[in-house]
C-alpha cells in the first residue's frame, strides 16, 4: 500500500511541478494576441497541433536526458541540488515577471504561427526541457512520461480556454494566477534543494 501511495505522490509532485513550468495562465495573453485575428475553430486547431509539437519535444527531451546525464557521470544529490537552484531561479521569475526575451511583432498578422513561438518556447521552453532532463534521471520512466501528459492535458484546456479565461478573471487575474504558481514553485524548488543536501550529507 505504502509503495503505490508513494507513487501517487510522486506523479502529482512532477505532473503539478511541470504544469508550473508550462506556464499555461501565463501563455494565455500571448495565446490570445498572436490568435486574434484567426476564427475560434481555426484557433483550437492551432493550439491542439502547437501543443501536441510542445509534446513531442519536450518527451524527446526526457529520453535524451537521461543518456546525457547518464555519460557525463552526475549524481543524484548533484541533480537535486542543482535541480533545486534552476527551479527556484524560474519561480523568481513567476513571481517578479519580466518582459517576454522574444518580440511578438514578428508573428503578429503574418498568419498562422507554426512551432515559434507557441510550441517553442512558450510551452516547451527551456525551463521545462531542463527539468525533464533532471527528473529523467530520478524518476521512472513510465511515471514520469505519465506526469508529462497529464501536465500537458491541464495546459492544453487552459489554453483553449484562453479567450474565456481572459474575459473571466482579467488581465490582473491573469497576472495573479501566475504569481501564484511562482509562489507554489518556490515551495517546490526549495524542497528539492534540500532533498538534494540530505542525499549528500548521508552518502
Amino acid at each position: 500500500m505504502r509503495p503505490m501511495h508513494k507513487t501517487y505522490h510522486t506523479l502529482f509532485s512532477l505532473t503539478f511541478s511541470l504544469f508550473l513550468l508550462m506556464d499555461a495562465f501565463g501563455n494565455v495573453p500571448i495565446y490570445i494576441s498572436l490568435l486574434k485575428n484567426i476564427p475560434y475553430r481555426r484557433q483550437l486547431v492551432i493550439i491542439i497541433r502547437e501543443l501536441l509539437i510542445a509534446l513531442f519535444v519536450i518527451i524527446f527531451f526526457t529520453f535524451v536526458g537521461n543518456y546525457l546525464l547518464d555519460l557525463i557521470h552526475i549524481e543524484p544529490d548533484a541533480i537535486l541540488i542543482a535541480g533545486g537552484v534552476i527551479l527556484f531561479m524560474i519561480a523568481i521569475k513567476m513571481i517578479f515577471p519580466q518582459p517576454r526575451e522574444f518580440d511578438l511583432d514578428p508573428f503578429i498578422n503574418k498568419g498562422e504561427p507554426f512551432i515559434v513561438p507557441l510550441a517553442i518556447p512558450l510551452v516547451a521552453g527551456p525551463s521545462v526541457l531542463a527539468a525533464v532532463m533532471i527528473y529523467s534521471h530520478q524518476q521512472n520512466d513510465l511515471i514520469l512520461i505519465t506526469a508529462i501528459c497529464l501536465a500537458w492535458i491541464f495546459s492544453t484546456l487552459i489554453l483553449i480556454s484562453a479567450p474565456f479565461l481572459q474575459k473571466a478573471l482579467g488581465k490582473r487575474g491573469v497576472d495573479a494566477s501566475a504569481r501564484l504558481m511562482g509562489l507554489l514553485m518556490t515551495l517546490i524548488s526549495v524542497q528539492m534543494f534540500l532533498d538534494g543536501i540530505r542525499l549528500f550529507i548521508h552518502k
